[in-house]
C-alpha cells in the first residue's frame, strides 16, 4: 500500500491515506482562507509524521489556490509555528 492525498470537498476535509490508515484536517473555506478547524490522525499512525506530511499537503493546496491558513486547531497552529517557511501563509 501506499499514500493517497485528496480534498474531500464535500466533507470539509483534507485527507492523507497511509498503508489503510487515515490523518484528516477538517476545514471551511471563507474569505480566501482556509480555516483548520481539526486535525486528527488514526492512533497506529500517531507520532510517525502522517500528520506533517497531511499539513505539508494543504500548504501546497493554499499556495496553490492563493488561501491564507487559519489554524483554530493546536495541532496544526503548533505545527506551522515550527514550520517558519509557511508563515506567509497565515491570515
Amino acid at each position: 500500500m501506499g499514500t493517497t492525498f485528496q480534498d474531500a470537498a464535500a466533507r470539509g476535509r483534507f485527507e492523507l491515506e497511509e498503508d489503510g490508515k487515515l490523518v484528516f484536517a477538517d476545514y471551511r473555506r471563507r474569505d480566501g482562507m482556509l480555516v483548520i478547524t481539526h486535525v486528527e490522525a488514526d492512533p497506529a499512525l500517531r507520532g510517525k509524521g502522517a500528520a506533517g506530511r497531511l499539513m505539508e499537503e494543504l500548504t501546497k493546496i493554499a499556495r496553490r489556490d492563493g488561501l491564507k491558513l487559519r489554524p483554530f486547531c493546536s495541532y496544526a497552529a503548533a505545527w506551522l509555528r515550527r514550520h517558519r517557511e509557511h508563515q506567509d501563509l497565515l491570515g
